[in-house]
């Protein structure tokens, strides 16, 4: 599935457990200081969710992941690499939806939300358990 470049039903926004998302959802969460410095909000694919995981939260052991439904973000959304340069296509690998919103995510943007646990074979095992229940899902 690497190579499948259509448009997402899902992207997700990956939050430490140190900074758990309020209940209910505020109309906006509060912005990491890599996205405000960044100018704009960090996501992912489920397809790069993993890489994700792995490169920036691997020595935390738990996190909240905040499922978006694309289609509702979508006109404030730009693929681009990582640092927010060189636009692509639509979920070719190393294109990443990046919102360009103001810093808006909140209630009316995410539709769901999970904690995940860094488990002993690291994230894979709450990644197979959240495709398994049909909530993780591209």
């Amino acid at each position: 599935m690497a190579s499948d470049y259509r448009t997402p039903t899902y992207i997700y926004k990956i939050v430490p457990a140190s900074s758990p998302p309020p209940e209910p959802l505020p109309d906006a969460l509060p912005v990491s200081e890599l996205d405000h410095n960044d100018g704009f909000i960090h996501l992912s694919t489920s397809l790069q969710v993993s890489r994700t995981l792995g490169r920036y939260f691997s020595n935390v052991d738990s996190v909240y992941i905040l499922r978006i439904q694309y289609k509702n973000v979508e006109k404030d959304i730009r693929w681009e690499d990582p640092k927010g340069k060189n636009p692509s296509g639509i979920g070719e690998e190393n294109s990443f939806p990046h919102l360009y919103n103001g810093f808006h995510l909140g209630k009316k943007e995410v539709n769901s939300v999970q904690q995940w646990s860094n488990g002993t074979e690291g994230w894979e095992t709450a990644i197979r358990r959240a495709e398994a229940d049909g909530w993780f899902k591209y």
